[in-house]
């Protein structure tokens, strides 16, 4: 083979190469967005309304959390060159507590189902 041909064909695998990764892309695009269908599948359906009672009842939660309580955090402190003590680092150490508040008032917008002995949970 010359020179030519063998840049030629360089040049043609190149752009099969890219060819071929641009449908690897889709691809790989297609099979992400499928795979989020098949998890959104068995999710259970809410109504604009019950969005916003869910979102209103964590915003509640929150805003009744008292973030100004330092025995929410644990501060390690220090002493600068200055002889002055300042917080070294802190961490919020009460998110548990957060959390079963926000638990609480989701919860409180819904009744459990109840499933006769013997069947699945996950059957509708």
């Amino acid at each position: 083979m010359t020179e030519n041909e063998l840049l030629l064909k360089i040049e043609g695998l190149e752009k099969a190469i890219k060819e071929h990764q641009d449908f690897a892309s889709t691809y790989g695009n297609t099979l992400t967005t499928t795979k989020q269908q098949l998890v959104d599948l068995h999710k259970p359906e809410l109504t604009p309304q019950q969005l916003e009672a869910i979102e209103g009842a964590v915003e509640q939660a929150v805003n009744e959390f008292d973030f100004n309580d330092t025995e929410n955090y644990e501060i390690d402190y220090s002493l600068d060159y200055d002889g002055r003590v300042q917080c070294e680092s802190h961490e919020f150490i009460n998110d548990s507590e957060l959390c079963s508040m926000i638990v609480n008032r989701v919860c409180k917008l819904f009744k459990e189902a109840d499933y006769p002995t013997g069947e699945d949970e996950t059957n509708d």
